[in-house]
């Protein structure tokens, strides 16, 4: 486990205490916990980001391919 030091804003500080309080648990595992669901949400955003960077560079050959399909389906119909 590692150590750290950690500047919190005044508000963002006695929130904190007042829900801990509430919640009947330490500070330590609560920071730990919103971390952990902060670094989840983080790479959910980084995931979705990435995808829709491939899904644009994917585009046009998605719809090249598409057309290809139509026209194929155009043709076996005319038989």
């Amino acid at each position: 486990m590692k150590n750290l030091s950690l500047k919190l804003e005044d508000e963002i500080f006695q929130e904190t205490e007042s829900i801990l309080g509430k919640l009947h648990t330490n500070r330590n595992r609560y920071i730990n916990e919103a971390l952990e669901f902060y670094n989840k949400l983080q790479k959910r955003r980084l995931l979705a980001k990435q995808l829709a960077k491939e899904s644009h560079l994917v585009a046009d050959d998605s719809l090249s391919v598409l057309k290809e399909f139509e026209a194929l389906e155009d043709a076996d119909k005319a038989i």
